[in-house]
């Protein structure tokens, strides 16, 4: 087994970042570094640029993020960016959801040493989620899939005006704009691209946002919305 390189001292940007949390987001980084790499979940030649290339370029799309919103995290995997988002913003209230039970435990093991108490994990795939928890105001991903796919699980999961913020590379542009048709057809009907993390991150995060109207998932998700109420309300009389 490959050896993890030694944790980098926490940079000066980080203690600006996490404010009163910075104790908290290092224990985080310190527990990727250790059991994220041992488990899995983070390669160890990512432990030297932890900060710079994952706490921090996630901590900053708080950025975008509107005040008190609900917010699910989806396929939160070692919970990026989910934990930084919600060490920089404790007014927020996060699911992180994920698949994988050995990331699900990790997950869970975080939340509780870190006392992250606005934090739920919950186990399950993003397209199997429709009616088993309310629609959120916000859905994030990060290196899940490519635009039209992760739109397709994330966007059902909005409540009507509500918005996927995602971080993607390079070409998020050239990947918006490929995925324009299949965003059409989930409802979606503002996208843009910003620029997040000025002199904190460099390059700077970028982000792509996604906007729906009053019909998250588009005509073909109305039906199964429609169900889940049902089925919801029907549990609640029992």
């Amino acid at each position: 087994m490959t050896e993890a390189a030694e944790l980098p001292e926490a940079p000066e940007q980080a203690r600006k970042v996490f404010g009163e949390y910075f104790p908290e987001a290092v224990r985080y980084a310190e527990l990727l570094a250790d059991a994220g790499v041992k488990r899995g979940l983070i390669g160890p030649r990512e432990v030297p640029r932890l900060w710079e290339r994952h706490l921090l370029n996630c901590a900053v799309l708080s950025e975008v993020v509107p005040e008190g919103v609900t917010v699910c995290d989806v396929g939160s995997g070692a919970g990026l960016p989910g934990i930084p988002l919600a060490l920089v913003r404790p007014d927020l209230k996060i699911t992180l959801l994920e698949p994988l039970l050995r990331r699900i435990n990790f997950l869970q093991e975080v939340v509780e040493l870190l006392g992250l108490d606005h934090v739920t994990v919950v186990r399950g795939r993003a397209e199997e989620m429709l009616g088993k928890f309310p629609p959120v105001h916000v859905v994030t991903a990060r290196a899940v899939a490519p635009l039209d796919r992760l739109a397709g699980w994330g966007v059902p999961l909005l409540r009507p005006y509500g918005e996927m913020l995602l971080l993607k590379g390079d070409t998020a542009q050239e990947e918006l704009d490929g995925a324009r048709a299949a965003l059409s057809k989930l409802g979606v009907v503002e996208t843009s691209v910003h620029h997040v993390g000025e002199g904190i991150v460099d390059p700077m995060s970028t982000v792509v946002r996604v906007e729906v109207g009053e019909s998250p998932g588009g005509v073909r998700f109305a039906a199964k919305r429609a169900k889940a109420a049902r089925t919801s309300k029907t549990r609640r009389r029992r």
